[in-house]
């Protein structure tokens, strides 16, 4: 787990840090797409680099990911919605929208559609659409 683990989770489901991103953070699979999606928020926020490659699929994951905030331009995580989530079989969409602001800058709102896919009863992000 991270050193600086916050008291509530950071994904916005107002529960405790460790029973609720914590857990997946710490090794435990997630159990469907919508909470990996949720503990990939939290990655970012806790720039949990080491999780968010290891939750990425290998065939579209980056060989290097860096979530280091660079100086004087501090990420300020502002919250999540998730929108929807639709499972599959083996497979998973999760659409959402991150709020952020860089430094002092204005809010932003990143909405995406992203794809998931389970593996060997591990769920993966695979991509974006």
């Amino acid at each position: 787990m991270t050193q600086n683990a916050p008291a509530t989770c950071p994904c916005d489901l107002g529960q405790a840090y460790k029973d609720c991103c914590g857990r997946y953070h710490a090794g435990t699979p997630a159990p469907d797409a919508a909470s990996l999606m949720r503990s990939r928020y939290s990655a970012y926020v806790l720039q949990r680099a080491d999780y968010l490659l290891d939750s990425w699929a290998t065939d579209t994951r980056p060989t290097r990911l860096s979530v280091q905030d660079e100086p004087g331009q501090r990420t300020q995580w502002l919250g999540l919605t998730v929108h929807a989530h639709t499972h599959e079989g083996d497979t998973a969409q999760v659409r959402f929208t991150a709020r952020y602001r860089i430094g002092g800058g204005s809010a932003v709102k990143m909405t995406e559609h992203s794809r998931f896919l389970r593996r060997d009863g591990r769920w993966f992000y695979l991509d974006a659409i």
